[in-house]
């Protein structure tokens, strides 16, 4: 696979927890757009500069390096479904990897030149925010590893999901970015 161009639908998708229902998270084809107070008012400080200004948090002292907690992650700034638990492994890398998105269409790519050689940025189809990136030394079933900042990232887990379901979402300590 060409991980420098937009993913393609391998049949490596990585299964989704049963009581994961994606319909009340946005749809990656509902695109969002904010201005930039917009996106410092929904966003802390961190996020923002990851998310936005594309920067990178420190390896190893950021939220999701090392959990093994069932769930899926979504995009910080909008909610958009984006990585499962079950595509999660230790990359040593000091941030959270995965070999594989939920579905190539919830996130996009493109190559980024800020270290002189090329990377493979990857962002969130939906709001466009900074993820982290991809690189080809991965785990099979894709060979891939998809280097995430946590604070770009949320773990929605089945006691935050059943919250959401049952539209009890003030009891969560954020609100779903829509």
């Amino acid at each position: 696979m060409n991980i420098h161009s937009k993913s393609q639908n391998t049949g490596n998708e990585p299964p989704v927890p049963e009581w994961f229902n994606a319909s009340l998270f946005p749809s990656p084809k509902e695109k969002i757009s904010l201005s930039e107070e917009e996106w410092q008012e929904r966003l802390s400080g961190s996020e923002y500069q990851v998310q936005r200004s594309e920067g990178t948090e420190r390896p190893f002292d950021n939220e999701y390096h090392a959990t093994e907690t069932d769930g899926v992650y979504v995009c910080r700034g909008c909610s958009n479904p984006l990585f499962s638990s079950a595509a999660k492994f230790r990359s040593s890398s000091g941030w959270p990897s995965f070999y594989a998105p939920l579905s190539p269409d919830h996130i996009g790519t493109k190559t980024d030149f800020k270290l002189l050689m090329p990377r493979t940025e990857v962002h969130c189809e939906r709001c466009g925010g900074h993820l982290g990136h991809v690189f080809d030394d991965g785990p099979e079933p894709t060979g891939l590893r998809y280097c995430m900042n946590s604070s770009s990232l949320r773990l929605i887990d089945r006691e935050d999901h059943e919250k959401i379901a049952d539209g009890r979402q003030d009891e969560l300590d954020y609100r779903l970015n829509r």
